[in-house]
């Protein structure tokens, strides 16, 4: 019998369809999930004509958090002895990577999340562009249920994301974020009624993103991400050495003849990466 995927990719011309493909376990992610994800972003951001990029999760739930495979299967490590603690450093670095290549990425990435969202299903949806959810979608830090601290990115980003009390409310109590709070808040962009209108949504912005010039796209959110790390002199001081690189005159007028004669204007595809 084959083993079920941990999620699948598909293409809508320039849009990519990250599915989590496992929704007989709530989508639990496990070591291929993280083996696997980094390789297939990169592969995606190699290619250059990726614009946008949908990650969702099949079945009920978007995300239950980390398989509990992960625990009991031999992957995480013990940490009696120096070497054992410095391995288990390593591997947690290695699972915070994958995660941020969603934020590393040329072009923005939108999650579409239905029922839980909890443990490091946060986690990755904390590292995405834009997060729209369905009425029933909740979000918590499941890691302090357990008996342990979040480690691959709940606890650096929600604070830029949401109040700092809300997040040591999550953090302290482990209890869920409804998605209608989630919305007031603004870490989720809409709330809409079911899963089904919920992808439909998700996809429509990611077409809608599609069809911006993509340089001035990843320039945005390069500038967007390295602004929330850095002093706003420091941003701008970023932002016009970035607009000097990036610069497209053909882009520029390209878009403003097409919005003077109201047709859809064309962009050249971001360039492809060398292979590693």
């Amino acid at each position: 019998m084959t083993e079920t995927q941990p999620f699948q990719i598909t293409r809508d011309g320039a849009v990519a369809h990250l599915r989590l493909s496992r929704p007989e376990v709530s989508n639990a992610l496990d070591m291929r999930f993280w083996t696997g994800l980094g390789p297939a972003l990169r592969g995606l951001d190699a290619a250059g004509d990726v614009r946008a990029l949908v990650l969702s999760g099949e079945g009920r739930n978007f995300c239950a958090g980390m398989d509990t495979s992960v625990f009991t299967g031999g992957a995480i490590m013990g940490t009696d002895t120096a070497a054992e603690r410095q391995a288990f450093h390593q591997a947690a670095r290695e699972l915070q990577d994958a995660l941020s290549m969603l934020e590393r990425v040329r072009f923005p990435v939108i999650a579409a999340v239905q029922g839980a969202c909890v443990g490091a299903g946060l986690d990755m949806i904390a590292a995405c562009d834009l997060r729209l959810a369905s009425a029933d979608a909740y979000f918590r830090i499941e890691e302090i249920n357990i008996g342990m601290m979040a480690d691959v990115g709940s606890l650096q980003r929600l604070p830029l994301l949401l109040p700092e009390g809300v997040v040591r409310e999550l953090a302290y109590l482990g209890t869920s974020l409804m998605a209608d709070r989630a919305e007031r808040l603004g870490f989720v962009n809409a709330v809409l009624p079911d899963a089904d209108t919920l992808l439909a949504a998700t996809l429509e912005m990611a077409h809608a993103i599609s069809a911006k010039a993509p340089l001035a796209i990843s320039g945005s959110k390069a500038a967007i991400t390295y602004a929330r790390d850095h002093t706003v002199a420091d941003g701008l001081e970023w932002a016009a050495v970035m607009q000097g690189s990036i610069w497209n005159t053909a882009d520029i007028l390209g878009a403003i003849q097409a919005r003077a004669t109201k047709s859809t204007p064309t962009f050249v595809d971001l360039k492809p990466l060398p292979k590693p």
